[in-house]
């Protein structure tokens, strides 16, 4: 991204869009009793909070009754269909995990098959993003956590801890270009999770071979454990290589995420909270739930006079909906040099 002089002004930035991640799956509600929703009522209820709040982006996870994370379609059918009747503007982000919680207590966090995977695109109502990790990757989200971000939780159970901790995101290239083509023939948008600048060239390189031709939303992933580093290095490390016409959000967990977030605001681009990342205020004398978060967000972004986005400007500044027709025209509309003509895009194969 080219940062041209005035850029920190907030007259020549995008309206700040805002996401949610409101439903925790690595946590259990009795880690914060209250505000990780458990029945369906409660899911729906707390996309609508968000919404009120000022997030204009929801994550969506989904749980089940004795409150541990879904692994089931059908739920997560009956969720979008829920939180599309009361906000019907929101953007519906399906987190492409389906769920990393343990099933039970000491089970390795694990992915579902990649046929289940796939089976996203196939959600009905159909969700306006799902999250797409490429590269398979060590994705251990402790790695930043104090001893006291888990103090009273179910965390401090070594078994669950260590489940956590040992995690992986398979993402093996096979399965990211099938994953990308279903949601790109079923409407949807991919939106990246890039974890690194590798991750991050090899989105570009799959635009270049045309496996995704459409907008690029991505968000950059500041967890450690195989995540990139929360720290301005790493992040201008990466934005330097992100052409201007996508649309990053930027993501960090624990007490990372307000620091992280207000780098982002500073800079134009976009942010992400929510229990999912963080479940503490910044001295951690208190719990702090995804509304507060929000609100905390927006008074921010006020008192540097950055507009929070609408709905409809969310909408329009994501493009969803959009896709383009060749690779030329989604290197163009997102700001990427044009491939070299006639020459070999990649190894051992040329633009699809």
């Amino acid at each position: 991204m080219n940062f041209l002089d005035g850029h920190l002004v907030a007259e020549n930035q995008q309206p700040l869009i805002i996401t949610a991640a409101p439903y925790a799956p690595s946590w259990l509600p009795e880690d914060f009793p209250g505000e990780i929703p458990v029945t369906m009522e409660e899911q729906i209820q707390k996309a609508v909070d968000c919404y009120n709040a000022g997030a204009q982006v929801l994550h969506l996870h989904v749980r089940e009754l004795d409150g541990r994370g879904s692994k089931r379609l059908s739920k997560f059918n009956e969720l979008i269909a829920g939180v599309r009747a009361r906000v019907p503007d929101m953007i519906i982000q399906v987190g492409g995990s389906i769920s990393f919680a343990p099933e039970t207590d000491g089970a390795a966090a694990k992915w579902l098959s990649d046929d289940t995977r796939h089976m996203l695109a196939e959600l009905d109502p159909k969700p306006d993003q799902v999250t797409v990790t490429i590269n398979t990757s060590q994705m251990n989200i402790l790695e930043q956590f104090d001893a006291r971000d888990i103090e009273g939780t179910s965390m401090e159970d070594p078994a669950v801890f260590n489940a956590y901790k040992e995690m992986t995101v398979p993402a093996q290239p096979g399965w990211a270009e099938e994953h990308i083509r279903r949601l790109s023939a079923a409407g949807i948008q991919s939106a990246f999770q890039c974890y690194n600048i590798n991750s991050f060239e090899s989105v570009e390189r799959l635009m270049r071979r045309g496996i995704y031709k459409g907008p690029l939303v991505l968000n950059w992933v500041a967890i450690g454990g195989g995540m990139d580093q929360p720290s301005v290095y790493s992040l201008a490390n990466f934005v330097r290589a992100v052409p201007d016409g996508a649309v990053l959000t930027v993501e960090a967990s624990v007490l990372n995420v307000l620091p992280i977030n207000l780098m982002g605001i500073a800079m134009g681009l976009h942010v992400r909270c929510g229990t999912e990342d963080n479940l503490w205020n910044q001295t951690r004398t208190r719990k702090m739930g995804t509304v507060e978060q929000i609100e905390q967000l927006v008074r921010i972004a006020k008192e540097c006079s950055r507009p929070i986005a609408t709905p409809a400007q969310a909408r329009e500044i994501c493009q969803i909906g959009v896709f383009y027709d060749t690779v030329e025209e989604s290197l163009a509309r997102n700001g990427f040099a044009p491939n070299r003509n006639g020459a070999q895009q990649g190894f051992l194969r040329k633009v699809a």
